[in-house]
């Protein structure tokens, strides 16, 4: 017998085997089951994930021998003829190469005859949007009022170039891509009922590849078998990728945190030794990134069956925000700069020098210097700042008296300022202030805001509101009191969770939760400012 490739040897047959799409299979399963069909349904997605074999398991629904179903049998001989593709009532037209008017009118002329076997005669137009603007206006009349034994059922990977009038003729469903964990699932399933060895890091380098596309992952899985003489192992579906492993992305991260350039040298060295594209090494490090920002602003996004969850949430734990979104932007330019380069191995070392040159300690190591020379030609100050008083503006004392937290942050609030300038004042604490020096003070995950040119903007807003020239001098350290940001922040804070509190004391909310076994999604709610 024939080898059966994966791909449509696993082509799902019911509504239960299919992976991934729960949200149309729940909608098509109630309509099924309480017999309320539409006479044209539009599927849309991208490549692999699951429109054509959607449209026959509706295709075996609505013809099989035991009823109108959302559970065909699969064994009668309806069932049995639209897996093969041999059923005479299931009419599959490829639009791709059927675009012109004619065809279209011929293949709806027999439209008005009765089913020659089945219950309903189906129309299953695949990547519809190929059609030409006459064959959609012969097919509009019908679609709109077709004869009750025919059902139409579109596909498309473009739904824009759908004419409205076709659209608005039809049920759409769009169809998601795949996550790589379900894709990864599915995979071993798939190799255990086949008998085939495999590691599940392996796994999870086929799913990423086959980027939401199920019908991708099966043939990539069947190419990674035969790469593998029959096993399916790591270090071969890498090899047969061409993947960038994730431990050089990771590696190249911790050395710029270190600020080793030796080892960023290293690793880019033995990428070079093993062939590697560096255009992709840069697309997966801003990918990777991606998820470190994510894994710090909103952890629960991570799904708990992810791999990588535990090295993602160290090293997101040791890289500052800001760090993140400014090695973000280095690698998607020196991405788009490596056609320019020299060579892409030149291309990419450039940009682990960027990395590494911009880190966020590097910056602190020169504020430091100069805040160091700073003091040796300052006398000490003397800390004088006095309360604001009525009319918002604060004065300069005669006498020292103690640093109130809220007077910097009201003293920003008056400050003309905005973009980096802005950032960098609301995140300093105010240490010192005297007829001449202001010092303040900024955490070091913070450094980099003192780029060029927010520490002038901010001196000059300063000197402006307090009428007298100011030299503005930074302090690297951990702030002791909450910064205007912090304060902003927590306010924000409380008022969420006061907002939330008030949702859930709420009588009504609460009886429609215990009612209907309902859920409060807090993220929706927002307070009134």
């Amino acid at each position: 017998m024939s080898y059966q490739v994966l791909a449509r040897k696993w082509r799902p047959r019911s509504f239960s085997s299919l992976v991934g799409q729960e949200h149309v299979v729940r909608a098509l399963t109630h309509a099924l089951s309480s017999q309320r069909l539409h006479h044209a349904y539009l599927f849309t997605g991208t490549r692999g994930v699951g429109k054509t074999t959607l449209a026959r398991i509706l295709a075996k629904s609505l013809n099989c021998e035991t009823g109108v179903t959302p559970t065909p049998c699969g064994v009668c001989s309806a069932c049995q003829e639209i897996d093969s593709g041999r059923f005479v009532d299931l009419l599959e037209v490829d639009a791709a190469t059927n675009t012109r008017v004619d065809e279209m009118r011929q293949l709806l002329e027999n439209a008005v005859y009765a089913p020659t076997r089945g219950r309903y005669k189906v129309y299953v137009i695949d990547e519809v949007h190929m059609l030409s603007n006459s064959a959609f206006n012969a097919m509009l009349k019908t679609l709109e009022e077709p004869p009750e034994h025919v059902k139409f059922i579109l596909a498309t990977t473009d739904p824009q170039k759908i004419p409205v009038t076709v659209l608005s003729r039809c049920l759409q469903f769009n169809l998601k891509q795949m996550p790589p964990v379900a894709i990864g699932t599915h995979l071993a399933h798939v190799l255990q009922a086949e008998g085939v060895a495999y590691e599940p890091p392996a796994l999870n380098l086929i799913a990423r590849s086959a980027a939401g596309s199920m019908r991708d992952a099966l043939s990539l899985l069947d190419q990674a078998i035969a790469h593998g003489a029959g096993k399916v192992e790591e270090e071969q579906v890498r090899a047969m990728l061409g993947t960038v492993d994730l431990d050089y992305l990771y590696g190249i991260l911790e050395a710029v945190e270190l600020g080793d350039i030796g080892e960023l040298l290293r690793l880019a060295a033995d990428m070079a030794v093993r062939s590697l594209s560096f255009g992709a090494a840069l697309q997966e490090l801003a990918s990777l990134l991606t998820r470190l920002q994510i894994a710090q602003k909103a952890s629960g996004s991570i799904d708990d069956q992810d791999p990588d969850r535990v090295r993602l949430f160290d090293l997101s734990a040791r890289l500052s925000p800001e760090f993140i979104q400014l090695a973000y932007q280095i690698a998607i330019h020196g991405r788009a700069e490596l056609p320019m380069a020299p060579d892409e191995y030149a291309g990419f070392v450039m940009t682990l020098m960027r990395l590494h040159g911009f880190r966020p300690e590097s910056v602190a190591d020169v504020v430091s210097s100069v805040q160091s020379t700073f003091r040796r030609a300052a006398p000490a100050p003397v800390p004088v700042v006095s309360p604001a008083p009525a009319n918002g503006r604060a004065r300069i004392s005669e006498d020292p008296v103690a640093l109130a937290d809220g007077h910097w942050g009201e003293i920003v609030a008056e400050l003309q300022l905005n973009g980096l300038a802005r950032e960098l004042a609301q995140h300093c604490e105010l240490r010192e202030l005297n007829e001449t020096d202001c010092v303040l003070r900024l955490a070091p995950a913070h450094a980099h805001l003192q780029m060029k040119p927010a520490p002038d903007k901010l001196r000059q807003a300063l000197s402006d509101y307090l009428g007298r020239p100011v030299a503005l001098r930074f302090e690297l350290a951990q702030t002791e009191a909450d910064t205007p940001a912090a304060t902003v922040g927590r306010e924000r804070r409380e008022r969420q969770e006061q907002a939330i509190a008030s949702i859930e004391q709420d009588s009504f909310v609460r009886d429609v939760i215990e009612s209907c076994d309902a859920s409060l999604v807090e993220s929706s709610i927002k307070p009134i400012v």
